[in-house]
């Protein structure tokens, strides 16, 4: 199979007609100064600017390069900037669609094309994670006899995704989210630009600040938005892209909602209220208002971790196990497949039984420890491991719980500041109740009142 049968379709396009090409890929940066975000990997002297030949000349550097980081930051473009600066050929492969046959075609037309014509290859595989152990393995030898520059993307971390061999051999990037001012300074360069709408429209401002919202700091989206957006507004004869035409095309309503100021911090909090107050209906909507206006999920996730001790506790055990749950999920799989997991935790937290014993519980320990209540540890709880201790008279008369019925054994464990406090007084809601009963017969084993206290 020739290898030219493999180049990026995107670049295609763009040689034969640019004009025909999405917006997005007639936006791509041809060199790493028109590259938006990342400052932190295009800095003088960077490995990822070695790669390419800049700073001074100096080695290329490694033949594998690993990019990880969320979906639409600029994975795949930082890849065909490698190509274009340093004139190599691209190569674009998915590990969703390609298997070993498609990659060793591809290194097989490298090793051609670099022996016979004397061009080197860029092998941009995305979704690299995706690959079984075995298909990494067939890139080790391409990667080691650096028959191809090799680079991969990730959304998954690849200290978990990635063979350790080819993590070893390579260069790992970590990509930051996109910020509102770096897609911002996306959009005004596509509405300017020659290759992009060049000037044809504009852009108002309540519609740059949805689509920004919309966006959620991915700049394919962003762009891909904007063209949609941009079409309309030309078939009308209209100069400027307008909120309302910018809402036809993309399908959604504009959120009054400031991820900085008051909304956010107003609706979060009516979210949180609505699951305490047993809402399922309200906290809902203000979880749908919360991502329909681009907010972080990670940021909604920990909201409800929050929750789920807060307001919940013990009445319901499985409440925090439920949110962590979800958190994880959602640093795993992002929007839009995340409201999915967010609406199954909200709805969790708001139907469950609710106690703030264990909220109440470490405020008054707290407050005590704050107000110097904090005496000397009870002798006889010290550590005992270290040579001398027993001569201080650490660990002497301790009573090793198993050791007696019940496994409680009566002894003081709190300083005598402290002694006899009652800190945590559990409700008699959902599984709370069982806590209840079982925290008065503990406390009265623990001062030998009970039946098999030992003093």
């Amino acid at each position: 199979m020739e290898p030219d049968l493999f180049t990026a379709a995107a670049e295609d396009r763009q040689e034969k007609d640019p004009s025909s090409s999405p917006l997005a890929v007639r936006m791509r940066p041809r060199t790493l100064d028109e590259v938006v975000g990342q400052q932190h990997l295009l800095k003088q002297g960077s490995p990822l600017r070695r790669l390419v030949g800049e700073s001074g000349g100096g080695p290329a550097g490694p033949s594998s390069v690993l990019l990880w980081g969320p979906p639409g930051i600029g994975k795949t473009t930082l890849a065909y900037v490698v190509s274009q600066a340093t004139r190599k050929r691209f190569v674009e492969l998915s590990a969703i669609t390609a298997g070993v046959k498609e990659v060793r075609a591809v290194i097989d037309g490298a090793r051609r094309a670099s022996g016979g014509y004397g061009k080197e290859t860029v092998l941009f595989l995305d979704e690299i994670h995706r690959f079984s152990k075995a298909q990494q393995d067939s890139l080790l030898p391409a990667v080691e006899n650096r028959w191809v520059t090799l680079v991969a993307a990730t959304t998954e971390n690849p200290y978990f995704s990635i063979i350790s061999p080819l993590l070893s051999r390579s260069l790992l990037l970590t990509l930051e989210s996109l910020t509102d001012d770096d897609l911002r300074s996306l959009l005004h360069r596509a509405l300017t630009e020659e290759r992009g709408l060049g000037g044809a429209v504009t852009l108002a401002p309540d519609a740059e600040a949805h689509l920004l919202r919309i966006a959620g700091g991915d700049a394919r989206r962003a762009l891909t938005a904007l063209e949609a957006a941009a079409g309309a507004a030309m078939a009308k004869s209209e100069p400027q892209i307008t909120l309302g035409t910018l809402e036809e095309t993309v399908d959604r309503a504009a959120v009054a909602y400031d991820r900085d100021g008051d909304q956010h911090y107003d609706v979060a909090s009516a979210l949180i209220k609505s699951i305490r107050g047993s809402d399922v209906d309200a906290a809902l909507h203000y979880l749908a208002r919360m991502i329909e206006a681009g907010e972080d999920p990670r940021f909604i996730a920990r909201r409800l971790m929050i929750s789920a001790s807060e307001d919940i506790g013990l009445a319901d055990p499985t409440a925090l196990p439920t949110a962590v749950a979800a958190a994880q999920a959602v640093a795993l799989i992002g929007f839009p497949e995340a409201a999915l997991t967010l609406s199954h935790a909200t709805i969790a937290l708001a139907l469950a039984p609710k106690s703030n014993a264990a909220t109440t519980a470490i405020s008054a320990a707290r407050a005590d420890v704050r107000a110097g209540l904090v005496g000397p540890v009870p002798a006889h709880l010290r550590d005992g491991h270290y040579k001398g201790a027993a001569k201080l008279g650490h660990a002497q008369g301790y009573v090793y719980p198993h050791d007696v019925p019940g496994a409680i054994a009566a002894q003081q464990y709190a300083p005598d500041s402290v002694r006899g406090k009652r800190y945590y007084e559990p409700t008699r809601y959902g599984a709370e109740a069982r806590y209840a009963d079982v925290v008065e017969k503990v406390r009265e084993r623990l001062s030998g009142e009970g039946a098999d206290g030992r003093q």
